[in-house]
């Protein structure tokens, strides 16, 4: 027997510092945004080579 699929929705980190979009990450769609992506996380820039904090974007 199959397992439904999820409803997910995949969603862009955009550097806070440069803009890069480093990081691609899925949230489900039924349970609304958590409370921390709300926030944004703090994730490594390549670019920059220190972790700074990365923001939701949707294209």
């Amino acid at each position: 027997m199959a397992k439904k699929a999820e409803a997910v929705e995949w969603v862009w980190l955009q550097c806070s510092e440069c803009g890069d979009l480093n990081y691609r990450t899925p949230i489900n769609v039924r349970g609304g945004m958590p409370e921390k992506m709300k926030d944004g996380l703090k994730k490594y820039s390549p670019r920059l080579r220190k972790h700074t904090l990365h923001k939701v974007k949707r294209k």
